[in-house]
């Protein structure tokens, strides 16, 4: 028996293709259907089905045909709906609408290209029948111009066709839809043609006249395929978004250079001096280096270096032994020591107190820590990543820093650019924000009113990504309608003035006579300049699709 499974998380739609033969004639009952003793379907009618199915429940079933001796012969997609009780009371040609439809998964997605309509249309409804939401184009290049403005699980593509045939069709979906499979059919099949095809990465290559059982079949696999990667690619997208690189969150130019560099210099134990002026996040890069480093299984140990004394900060970066001083009542581990083997985080170190930077030099040099009050010397195994928003250079030439520690803790550094030199990433980091604490404070929230966009586009964020973060904390927290608007800024932005505007009148009146093309590539272009670069917004604010407007980008040399 082949049994396929999708749609409800835990109350699948079941989809039985044929020929069909039960080895338990009680389990043929279960599903309502009578069987002959060597458990050969004969006939199917109202009986009590599965009884761990609960609540309303829907469950594709089947009528099937039978051949001279009684046997099962073919096998129709049909839909059996039951009762709590577990009686089958209705049968049809297509489900009833979910009364559950938060746990429903979506219907896979299926674009079916073919100039034979008649014959996409019957692909296309026997695809229907078991659960699959399909799209007809009956040419090329429509099936061409879909690809661009939708996602699909699967394409099912005739080989031949007059505008842009199916190997194109291929290589575009490849291109645009990399999680995607693609499924050729062909009426002029030949060996060389089905190589090509799947040395292109073609999922499989069927023949006409299409085998309906056989299609259904090789769409759920590739349909199982596609959720497969793409439910790997959301986990990782998830991980990372958590403990990895793409946690240190922004598309601009600017923090890909960050990235780039974080990737390089994460699987080494080089100490990291990471630069930036308050609020750029520079913790969060150093947690970013220390998930993606060999040590990524030992602490992460943080400390403040100018929240604390001079005395206070020796202790709890070395320990200290009892009786080192007043209150000292009991031998204590330093930062040090806890870290060890993995990765201790100095932050403001150009705070640190000129003695304590003399003894962090020797452990950088030897390796070793002495507890305060001990002579006994500790081997430690840390890696360095310490962190200013002061430019130790100065400090340097001022006397307030050491200039060998300064070295020591620099073999490599990172700068983190303000949010201002970011603006791309607002957009992104807005959407980040508003998600996470829609979640924390249990809010509805639709999305931000796109005058509160502006708003957040234009103001100068001297508190930078930290800012940002407390501001949309605050807009999330004193909503009540689930829009996020200028009413719920808070007074450092509600006074800021969106910018300033050319009167339509001035600014039409230029583009009077000009070439559609122009008009189009400068609208695009202010739209792009309004969203910070960030092409999505833009997609967004210009209401197409991101694909369509990279390919504007690309056309116009934006």
């Amino acid at each position: 028996m082949s049994v396929s499974w999708f749609g409800h998380a835990t109350i699948p739609w079941l989809w039985i293709k044929e020929p069909i033969r039960w080895s338990s004639r009680s389990a043929a009952r279960c599903l309502g259907l009578e069987c002959s003793l060597d458990g050969t379907v004969r006939k199917s009618g109202n009986a009590p089905f599965c009884n761990q199915f609960t609540d309303p429940v829907r469950t594709c079933g089947f009528a099937c045909d039978t051949d001279r001796d009684g046997r099962l012969a073919f096998v129709h997609g049909f839909w059996f709906e039951g009762g709590q009780d577990g009686i089958i009371t209705n049968m049809a040609d297509s489900p009833s609408p979910s009364t559950n439809d938060d746990n429903v998964t979506p219907q896979p997605e299926v674009l079916i290209i073919d100039n034979d309509e008649a014959h996409a249309q019957v692909v296309a409804e026997s695809l229907d029948r078991v659960g699959f939401a399909c799209h007809v184009a009956t040419s090329g290049m429509e099936g061409a111009r879909q690809i661009e403005e939708r996602v699909f699980d699967v394409i099912i593509t005739d080989l031949v066709m007059n505008d842009v045939d199916g190997l194109e069709i291929l290589g575009r979906a490849k291109k645009e839809l990399p999680d995607s499979e693609v499924i050729l059919i062909t009426g002029h099949g030949t060996i060389p043609s089905a190589v090509t095809a799947m040395q292109q990465g073609a999922f499989n290559y069927l023949l006409k006249p299409l085998d309906l059982a056989q299609l259904r079949a090789v769409t759920l696999k590739a349909a199982q395929n596609a959720r497969l990667r793409q439910t790997n690619v959301e986990l990782k997208r998830r991980l990372d978004e958590r403990f990895g690189f793409e946690g240190v969150i922004g598309e601009s130019p600017q923090m890909h250079d960050v990235i780039e560099r974080l990737k390089r210099i994460a699987p080494t134990n080089a100490s990291v001096l990471i630069q930036g002026a308050t609020g750029t996040g520079k913790e969060l890069v150093a947690q970013a280096i220390h998930q993606n480093s060999p040590r990524k299984n030992k602490p992460f140990v943080a400390l403040n270096c100018a929240a604390l004394s001079e005395n206070i900060l020796e202790s709890e970066l070395f320990g200290h032994i009892r009786g080192a001083f007043t209150d000292a009542s009991t031998d204590r581990v330093g930062k040090f020591e806890y870290a060890n083997g993995g990765t201790l985080f100095l932050d403001e170190v150009g705070d640190m107190p000129m003695a304590t930077q003399i003894k962090l030099l020797r452990v950088l040099e030897n390796g070793e820590i002495t507890r305060v009050g001990s002579n006994d010397p500790i081997k430690v195994n840390v890696r360095i990543l310490s962190a200013t928003n002061r430019n130790l250079e100065d400090a340097i030439a001022a006397g307030t820093f050491r200039s060998d520690l300064y070295h020591r803790l620099k073999v490599v550094t990172v700068r983190l650019p303000t949010l201002r030199e970011r603006s791309a990433d607002i957009p992104v980091l807005v959407d980040h924000f508003v998600k996470a604490f829609a979640k924390k404070h249990a809010k509805q929230i639709r999305g931000l009113a796109p005058p509160a966009r502006r708003r957040l586009l234009a103001f100068d964020w001297p508190g930078n990504v930290r800012q940002l973060r407390n501001v949309v904390e605050s807009m999330v927290v004193v909503d009540y309608d689930g829009l996020l608007d200028v009413d719920d800024l808070p007074e450092e932005l509600s006074g800021s003035e969106e910018p300033v505007q050319e009167t339509p009148t001035a600014s039409l009146v230029s583009l009077v006579g000009r070439p559609l093309e122009d008009i189009e590539r400068l609208f695009i272009a202010e739209t792009l300049r309004i969203a910070g670069g960030n092409r999505e917004e833009a997609a967004r604010m210009l209401g197409v699709g991101e694909r369509t407007l990279y390919r504007k980008i690309k056309e116009y040399q934006l």
